[in-house]
């Protein structure tokens, strides 16, 4: 099946009605990345996701399906409130690490930062659970619990209210005592310790020091290894700094043959949207995007300070979409055109925080007709002014904005923007990457196009763990590149060609 038509599965019918057209056994599974046997009811993105996208060419490794189903078996074993995740607390909260003394380990991923990167660094976190063989756990925040649907199959992801040191996770940051680079730096623990701390937390935010950074060193993999419970802090992707660790290499290679498929196929099966949430996602594709021949999406973020909109910005969209041809021109001189016989209907969906954006598009298409008789149809959700990623709605919002802009034909993003980067890789699409401005003048050219659908780590080390010197990161593999949008960042490729 080349392509799921939303008008031929009666998208305006019922569900039921539409998930009888589909070969469910292949298909709602995603290809075997998640597990049979959920309540449907319970969580209907998980399963109906399949309606509403193109069939992808991504499918993913026999092996990481094997890994991901491994997986779960150990978060039955060792999840929350189990006998083995209890006898870890009490080890927990005795104060010590004794190696041996408990038969899980764990890797805890706090809330923190916005929601983009918060869905990047949760599924960094857990692929290094996978690489580990630990379980992970969320600290729930003020919304995980209302925006995603459990991923595993019988025990929760979401940490216990009761954690013992839960209360500790917002004053983590780069100065704590417990935090692994200053435990080393202050000679706390060594790998000839019998007896370690408790817990170690890794602070591997944007404000890490060289310390902290040996974490993507092999060596320091081995002390950690002897820790039950790592806490991590973050608002990195980092996968690409694992991808230049030997001791995962060999098993990156098998759960990824495609490279660049890290955080579509992961994504996909983590982060299933709430109920409430797929709801506010299927109402509005119905309403806005299922009719069309052709869905465009443009997301707009802009970090200049000030209100916008901002001239150059709308220039610079116009000059990408029109000229890389996502977009057709339009016929300013004319007062009428003839209309076409089968004109091809394309629905724009822009995603900002600001209106004026959308306002711009909508009013060129609705004034001019286009030189190539398309009807062109723009759509904004949302304006919320300003991000509010405190705010549960505000959540709630931008992650169905997120999943929108995923079920696009062709995506436009904007440099550095992690919101760009989910919904990019949820829909195996590389984007147009619209150049940020460093002069408020539109840039020349406007966009590029990415060569991978892999999200950018913004802020990785420049370090060679052996000769324990300074190195390019970005030119140690072929696989592992500097980003089209933030030249120091690096980001996993397939197949690396000179831009």
């Amino acid at each position: 099946m080349d392509f799921i038509s939303m008008s031929e599965f009666n998208i305006f019918g019922s569900e039921v009605d539409v998930l009888q057209h589909v070969d469910i056994a292949e298909d709602k599974l995603l290809g075997g990345l998640v597990a049979d046997g959920f309540d449907e009811q319970s969580c209907l993105s998980r399963y109906q996701s399949i309606l509403y996208r193109k069939a992808l060419p991504y499918k993913p490794s026999p092996y990481l399906v094997s890994k991901l189903r491994k997986y779960e078996d150990l978060h039955k074993r060792c999840g929350p409130n189990t006998p083995s995740y209890n006898k870890a607390v009490e080890q927990l909260k005795s104060g010590s690490n004794v190696v041996g003394t408990t038969d899980c380990k764990y890797v805890v991923w706090v809330w923190y930062s916005g929601l983009g990167n918060r869905i990047l660094t949760l599924a960094s976190v857990f692929l290094y659970a996978l690489l580990t063989e630990r379980v992970l756990l969320v600290d729930r925040g003020n919304d995980m619990a209302s925006l995603f649907c459990e991923p595993f199959p019988e025990r929760s992801w979401l940490l216990p209210m009761n954690f013992p040191i839960a209360k500790m996770f917002n004053s983590f940051d780069q100065k704590s005592a417990e935090s692994y680079g200053n435990l080393l730096k202050n000679n706390m623990i060594k790998a000839s310790m019998g007896s370690l701390p408790s817990y170690v937390y890794l602070h591997l935010a944007h404000d890490y020091d060289d310390h902290d950074k040996l974490f993507f060193c092999d060596d320091d993999q081995v002390l950690l290894k002897r820790f039950t419970w790592l806490v991590v802090k973050t608002d990195n992707y980092f996968v690409p700094s694992l991808f230049l660790m030997p001791s995962f290499e060999d098993e990156l290679k098998k759960l990824f043959p495609n490279k660049e498929t890290i955080f579509h196929h992961l994504g996909r099966y983590l982060f299933h949207p709430s109920n409430h949430v797929w709801g506010i996602i299927t109402r509005y594709y119905k309403a806005y995007l299922a009719g069309a021949d052709e869905r465009v999406g443009i997301q707009v973020r802009i970090f200049d300070k000030g209100p916008g909109p901002y001239q150059y910005v709308k220039d610079q969209i116009s000059a990408c979409t029109i000229g890389e041809k996502l977009l057709p021109e339009v016929d300013t001189r004319r007062l009428a055109v003839n209309p076409s016989k089968n004109p091809k209907v394309k629905a724009v969906l822009m995603t900002s925080l600001v209106y004026g954006y959308y306002e711009n598009m909508k009013n060129i298409y609705w004034e001019h007709p286009t030189l190539t008789g398309d009807i062109i149809g723009v759509h904004q959700p949302s304006h919320e002014e300003q991000q509010r990623s405190e705010k549960p709605l505000h959540n709630m919002k931008a992650l169905a904005e997120m999943y929108l802009l995923s079920l696009t034909d062709v995506l436009v993003t904007s440099a550095w923007s992690t919101f760009g980067y989910v919904a990019q890789g949820l829909g195996g699409l590389k984007p147009w990457i619209l150049y940020k401005s460093e002069n408020q003048t539109t840039p020349n050219p406007p966009c590029q196009r990415a060569m991978s659908m892999e999200p950018c780590f913004h802020a990785p080390p420049f370090y060679d763990c052996k000769a324990k010197e300074g190195v390019d990161t970005g030119k140690v593999v072929p696989h592992v590149r500097h980003c089209e949008d933030i030249s120091w960042g690096l980001k996993v490729v397939d197949r690396y060609t000179e831009l």
